[in-house]
């Protein structure tokens, strides 16, 4: 029964993946890239990796869906293929990776091989040590924050040096403050959406301050926390969004987050022990690793939250500014 339903989640996103390169509709393509999301996050529920399904979620079906019809507002809602347009070439490329990916997998272990790397790496220790060390519930949780905390500091501060990117190559063209893919005339949408921004804000920190006992997190709460104002931006327009938002304010929030990251580094070298090295925290070490990886959550949430939204306001404000100028 089980491979079964496995079967019929990966035909429908084959199904999904090409309608999505047939239909030369984009406004339908980022909808079916949206339920490409949604059944992706589907499958990873399915095969028990329930962080990952979660993070598809808010990200590959959430906000990458708002972002790309922000995108689709600075382009058009179809498709044209001009002269240089060459379907075989395309196709030969996609035949062979896919051929390159699938002699790849003969050199995989078998399912279940209890020799396989998977089983015989650091994967084990952490399930055994997490309860001992750290003693919460969520091992992903204990691994990105903890056990490899330097490289989600990296993950960090790669995302804050992708929103400083952003502004340094868009932040010269000046605001303009009417709507971007405005609703308004949607009265219906309007209502039901400030119905549930609230919630969704309150969910998102939910998600933030949850991560230790179930899936969430810094990045999954960041996504959540920022969809609630793009939302807000398409439906009221850009100009009721800059009175709620202070994206000077943002702009700071954005390097806090990583801030506050790399300070928990700092205090745990203050106090004679490695960076991030939560067991300095306070005097018992499990109370320390709790406390490392709240605050460092928070940070990886703020810096997310806040780049999230420096993307899309600097992209939707350019995106009107250009068709102004047309």
């Amino acid at each position: 029964m089980e491979a079964t339903i496995h079967m019929i989640i990966l035909s429908m996103l084959l199904a999904v993946a090409i309608a999505i390169v047939r239909i030369k509709d984009l406004f339908a393509v980022v909808m079916l890239a949206g339920i490409y999301g949604l059944l992706s996050a589907t499958f990873f529920v399915l095969m028990d990796a329930m962080d990952v399904a979660f993070t598809e979620a808010a990200v590959g079906a959430g906000i990458s869906t708002l972002l790309m019809l922000t995108a689709l507002s600075m382009t058009g809602r179809y498709a044209s293929t001009g002269s240089s347009y060459k379907p075989l070439l395309a196709l030969g490329l996609v035949v062979f990776t896919g051929a390159m990916l699938i002699f790849g997998t003969t050199d995989l272990p078998s399912i279940g091989d209890p020799q396989s790397p998977v089983n015989t790496h650091v994967g084990y220790d952490y399930l055994a040590t997490t309860p001992e060390d750290i003693d919460i519930p969520n091992v992903v949780a204990a691994v990105l924050a903890s056990y490899r905390g330097f490289d989600t500091f990296g993950e960090v501060v790669v995302i804050f040096t992708a929103g400083i990117g952003v502004l340094a190559l868009l932040m010269r063209t000046p605001l303009n403050t009417s709507a971007v893919a405005s609703m308004r005339d949607h009265v219906v949408l309007r209502v039901v959406a400030k119905m549930l921004i609230p919630l969704i804000l309150l969910f998102g920190l939910y998600v933030q301050f949850h991560g230790e006992y179930g899936p969430g997190g810094g990045f999954q709460a960041g996504v959540i926390f920022a969809s609630a104002f793009f939302l807000y931006a398409m439906l009221f327009g850009l100009g009721a969004a800059r009175k709620v938002i202070n994206m000077t304010l943002v702009r700071l929030l954005s390097a806090l987050g990583v801030l506050i990251y790399g300070s928990v580094g700092l205090v745990s070298m203050l106090n004679g022990h490695n960076f991030l090295d939560y067991n300095a925290l306070a005097a018992n070490p499990i109370d320390g690793q709790h406390y490392g990886i709240i605050l460092v959550e928070l940070g990886v949430g703020i810096t997310v939250a806040s780049v999230m939204i420096i993307i899309f306001f600097t992209f939707s404000s350019r995106s009107q500014n250009e068709g102004d100028s047309d």
